[in-house]
């Protein structure tokens, strides 16, 4: 099947049932992985190139669902590439509001010394934090013991391993801040999706449920982390969460009870995707 062909195949007017939104996106992606090229060295010499043997292959699990990410085994974020696997939430643009927040809370602050990411996954968010501020160190708490596997192994690979440590932790369990110390900068993209919520084939049937779903209303678990964060913030600091649509006047209102100060920041939808919390009077 060419690429032409899947960009028909697995086109978004298909209705609930499509596969991509990006169709001949997807086909270009899996096509420069079989042929061990970047995309942009694809389009430069397309003409000149033979369809690798093993394309069709890709194509048909793309066809079955399965996100680019995971049939490639790797995902870009912000300028890493990190390996991914079904244990972690595929990382997304999106989350890439976070470290812009970050960046925008301490230009005029002392750069944060210790980071702390929770449910970090395939370690997107600190190791992204890392590279910007390089004289920081991160620690990083998942509940999946296979995610912390793939954080580490991506740390060590880009060149982190000695400044990032990760910890097989679940926030739902009792005495999970125990030794955690205090942080200069949180970051967290908590589980936000509603219960029943209807979301698209390649999401709910291949990433794992754990990092998507918080209850009925989508945020059980930011009712269950923000009432902790004062303990494990420095003077000065902030955390960053990342929030679904609609849901920042819930998430302020739990912030601000507990004394937050709130910043939203918008992604490049201009959807509200970001809420610093910081302690007035303590920058």
């Amino acid at each position: 099947m060419s690429i032409s062909r899947f960009a028909t195949t697995g086109r978004s007017d298909k209705g609930a049932g499509a596969v991509s939104d990006t169709p001949r996106l997807d086909a270009e992606l899996l096509m420069a992985h079989a042929l061990g090229l970047s995309r942009n060295e694809l389009l430069l010499r397309a003409r000149d190139l033979l369809t690798p043997p093993d394309f069709e292959a890709l194509l048909q699990r793309r066809l079955a669902h399965e996100p680019v990410a995971y049939i490639r085994g790797y995902q870009e974020f912000w300028d890493l590439t990190l390996a991914v696997t079904p244990a972690t939430l595929i990382p997304r643009g999106d989350s890439e509001t976070l470290i812009e927040a970050a960046i925008d809370y301490f230009h005029d602050r002392e750069p944060p010394a210790r980071v702390l990411d929770l449910g970090t996954g395939s370690g997107a968010l600190l190791l992204a934090a890392l590279s910007v501020f390089q004289d920081a160190e991160g620690t990083a708490i998942d509940a999946s013991l296979d995610a912390v596997a793939v954080a580490k192994a991506n740390a060590e690979r880009l060149g982190f391993g000695n400044r990032a440590r990760f910890l097989h932790r679940n926030w739902r369990d009792a005495g999970w801040v125990d030794d955690l110390g205090r942080f200069d900068l949180i970051l967290c993209n908590p589980p936000y999706v509603e219960t029943d919520a209807e979301l698209a084939p390649q999401v709910h049937a291949h990433e794992p449920d754990s990092a998507l779903f918080a209850g009925a209303d989508g945020l059980d678990d930011y009712k269950l982390l923000i009432p902790q964060i004062p303990a494990l913030l420095t003077p000065g600091s902030a955390a960053i969460f990342e929030i679904g649509r609609g849901q920042e006047v819930a998430v302020m209102q739990l912030a601000k009870k507990q004394g937050f100060a709130v910043q939203p920041h918008r992604d490049l939808a201009g959807i509200i995707r970001a809420l610093s919390l910081s302690k007035p009077g303590s920058g």
